[in-house]
């Protein structure tokens, strides 16, 4: 188990250290551990801070197979200093297992795929996002509590009224607190300075 955390810890440390960041389909901090923590679906809400403003939003996931699941989000993103002009997020994100923690690697591996908008004020940005999601989950002794710290290297390229690329990390920390319930950190570091906070009810 020891072994497990320094390996994770490891992880984090090298996200912290990491620039040029930006995050998922909808370009907010929110970002996603190797596997799903729902059964059959859930329903989360996400509240971030993406370095101007801040951004809330809703999504629904589900399982596809044992290994694949899609969610859908959407929200806003209101920015400070700008005459409080909002933006209209809209993202699909994919997500499917790679693999599965072994004595010469530690840690999980999923691979995650997205596409998203982000349109206002005139200009309409799209985002296509590919990452690699490692962590692994680690059982709190004595209760029903299981925490999934993870890293998540994403290359986004833009469309739209954008162009080019970014290449990102970021880096999270899922806390299952029973079967219906999953609270979420996740945070961005680089060109895109911001974190993450959602609530997940899982089905």
């Amino acid at each position: 188990m020891l072994r497990i955390q320094q390996w994770v810890c490891a992880g984090l440390i090298l996200a912290a250290a990491a620039v040029n960041c930006a995050a998922q389909s909808t370009g907010t901090p929110v970002f996603q551990a190797p596997y799903r923590a729902f059964g059959r679906s859930e329903i989360g809400i996400s509240l971030s801070d993406p370095g101007s403003g801040f951004a809330l939003e809703g999504s629904v996931r589900g399982g596809i197979s044992p290994t694949t699941d899609l969610g859908v989000r959407g929200g806003f993103r209101s920015f400070s200093g700008r005459n409080s002009e909002t933006d209209v997020l809209l993202g699909v994100d994919l997500r499917v297992r790679m693999g599965t923690h072994s004595e010469s690697f530690p840690l999980d591996i999923s691979g995650t795929v997205g596409l998203g908008l982000e349109s206002g004020h005139g200009f309409t940005t799209g985002r296509l996002p590919l990452g690699l999601s490692m962590g692994r989950r680690l059982r709190v002794e004595g209760s029903g509590i299981s925490l999934v710290p993870y890293v998540q290297p994403v290359l986004t390229f833009f469309f739209g009224d954008a162009s080019g690329s970014d290449l990102s990390f970021g880096f999270g920390l899922d806390a299952r607190m029973n079967r219906r319930l999953d609270l979420r950190v996740s945070a961005a570091v680089g060109d895109m300075n911001g974190v993450g906070f959602t609530v997940a009810f899982l089905h």
